[in-house]
């Protein structure tokens, strides 16, 4: 038996430089200068590829649009203000506690309004609205109903006989009382019953800048309504 060769007698590429010389395996040219924009893709021929999308699309029939399913579009979200929504209304109760601005007094169940006989109804609105400027007033809160009545009575003659036709007369909400507010309760009484009603225009509750609904504006005629007037003009109702 033959000893093997030693390993560093093995020459695996002792015939590769003949091999090369016979060139049986040709080398590339060696390319000089960068290699970066030497080679560019072949540019793609448009007909060719729209002769393939035809051929790959060759049977396919298009869909109908009524059978077409929509896909459900998303709506875009509602742009979020910067601004804080309780903002405003915080700016409006504020004004409304300190200054009443914004307060309607005559959206209150409080409010009170009556109007006498074949008057139009936007004489009261009017009323109420400060077009008629007061001539004169009286303060009835905190007195009992007798002694308030008393008073009622003198001033509504003193009125009456100076000319004067618009008047506030003062008498409160009423808030502490039991059931229904007393004064305010018999001064509507007062002006709706009796010899004064045929006195009476309209009358309704103050402005805010005159004492609410715990005060009331009263629009007094020149002279007393005639029967013929009341006869062909019903009692109004009011509230």
């Amino acid at each position: 038996m033959k000893p093997s060769k030693p390993y560093d007698t093995y020459q695996p590429f002792k015939n590769l430089k003949a091999l090369l010389e016979k060139n049986l395996f040709p080398i590339a040219p060696r390319i000089k200068g960068p290699i970066a924009g030497r080679f560019k893709p072949a540019e793609s021929n448009l007909e060719d590829e729209k002769r393939l999308f035809q051929k790959a699309m060759a049977g396919v029939e298009p869909i109908l649009r009524e059978h077409a399913a929509i896909a459900a579009t998303k709506s875009n979200p509602s742009k979020v203000s910067d601004e804080d929504p309780d903002a405003e209304a915080l700016t409006r109760l504020e004004k409304l506690v300190r200054c009443g601005e914004g307060f309607a007094v005559s959206d209150t169940p409080e409010y009170m309004e009556w109007i006498g006989y074949g008057v139009n109804p936007d004489v009261a609105k009017r009323l109420h609205r400060g077009d008629f400027s007061i001539q004169a007033h009286i303060d009835l809160h905190g007195l009992g109903v007798e002694p308030a009545q008393e008073a009622f009575e003198r001033f509504l003659k003193e009125v009456l006989l100076s000319g004067k036709r618009a008047v506030l007369i003062v008498h409160g909400r009423g808030l502490s009382s039991c059931e229904e507010p007393v004064l305010k309760t018999r001064v509507k009484e007062w002006l709706t019953s009796g010899r004064w009603r045929k006195w009476v225009i309209a009358f309704t509750s103050a402005r805010a800048c005159d004492g609410a609904t715990g005060a009331t504006y009263v629009l007094l005629r020149q002279r007393p309504a005639t029967k013929r007037c009341r006869k062909q003009h019903p009692m109004n109702h009011g509230r």
